[in-house]
């Protein structure tokens, strides 16, 4: 049976979210939980929430990292061998294997210094890096880096193909992921010296390499994975959010201010405008897997509803019965 850790602390509006997404995730999937926190906080809470015997089990953690965790404070609570913080504590069920994943809708820099100190880098990997999931025209792309690393070197594009193809393939079921450099250009040669440094290591690398990748072409569905540093995946990240987020709400606001017709044609299409909803929602895939780490880690968005949270421990599960970590292992050895 597959076991998670989820952080109770970690969500804006922790714990009831969190705890809220924990019982779901309890009726719908079939794993055992493990929920981090204060048990004083979290006891009357799941009383409320779970009237059946459902397989949830509270460890207590009576601190909690924060938006206001950093530098030397945060790399003091992140590594100390006695923190009681609900992050670390989380984590280390996952370093003594009674826990098989750590989810998280906490401080993102705090969840991965945290991991990283507690659980190391996967052998021959320089550094771990976000890989979440975009929608696109043919059905998803795993992009990384998004965050954790501003500032890379040709050797760290390379190892997030390798993991990102490894990911693809395994949790989201592509064949043969396609891998592609996000740069300014399609054309061999394009790009930044970052992109035309790494664009011959990616060629050796092993990796389904498909080359240069501009931003519509990760959205068209060219490539399975998309590498690039940090700093543009950010970017890219936060930019296909809002935009996003402004299609859904001019188109309902075109909706509403068009009269009775368009309000009659609104309630016609409104199904079809629910589905792709559902696709732009970032609440439907919950996390965002942080690979390189010795350990299965899954970080979501602060502001996660319920839903976020039961489909991240959902995304965890499958990571953890696709048996990703010993696949990136083996990849990672091989290539």
């Amino acid at each position: 049976m597959t076991t998670i850790a989820l952080d109770a602390m970690g969500s804006d509006d922790y714990p009831d979210v969190d705890m809220r997404g924990a019982v779901l995730a309890a009726q719908e999937y079939d794993l055992d939980l493990i929920v981090v926190g204060d048990e004083k906080q979290l006891r009357p809470l799941l009383d409320s929430l779970s009237p059946g015997n459902l397989p949830i089990r509270i460890v207590h953690a009576p601190d909690m990292l924060t938006m206001n965790d950093k530098n030397d404070d945060l790399v003091r609570k992140a590594r100390h061998k006695d923190s009681q913080n609900s992050m670390a504590v989380a984590i280390d069920l996952v370093k003594s294997g009674e826990a098989d994943a750590f989810v998280t809708a906490g401080n993102t820099g705090a969840a991965m210094v945290t991991s990283l100190f507690r659980l190391g880098r996967l052998k021959g990997i320089n550094r771990p890096a976000l890989a979440p999931v975009f929608p696109t025209a043919t059905g998803s792309c795993v992009v990384m880096d998004v965050g954790a690393n501003p500032d890379c070197k040709p050797r760290n594009l390379v190892e997030f193909a390798i993991m990102g193809s490894v990911y693809a393939e395994k949790v989201r079921g592509a064949t043969n992921p396609k891998v592609g450099i996000v740069s300014n250009g399609e054309e061999a040669g394009k790009g930044s010296n970052l992109v035309r440094e790494t664009y011959p290591l990616l060629e050796k690398s092993g990796v389904n390499f498909v080359g240069n990748v501009e931003g519509k072409g990760v959205i068209g569905g060219e490539v399975d994975v998309a590498v690039t540093d940090g700093f543009t995946g950010n970017v890219m990240l936060k930019t296909s959010e809002a935009v996003a987020k402004l299609l859904v709400n001019k188109i309902k606001e075109a909706i509403m201010a068009g009269g009775i017709l368009a309000k009659i044609g609104g309630l016609l299409v409104k199904p079809a405008l629910g589905v792709v909803k559902e696709m732009l929602d970032p609440s439907d895939v919950g996390a965002a897997p942080l690979l390189g780490v010795d350990g299965l880690v899954f970080i979501g968005h602060g502001s996660s509803n319920a839903n976020a949270i039961k489909n991240a421990i959902r995304v965890a599960k499958e990571a953890v019965e696709a048996d990703v970590l010993n696949s990136m292992r083996a990849a990672i050895e091989k290539k």
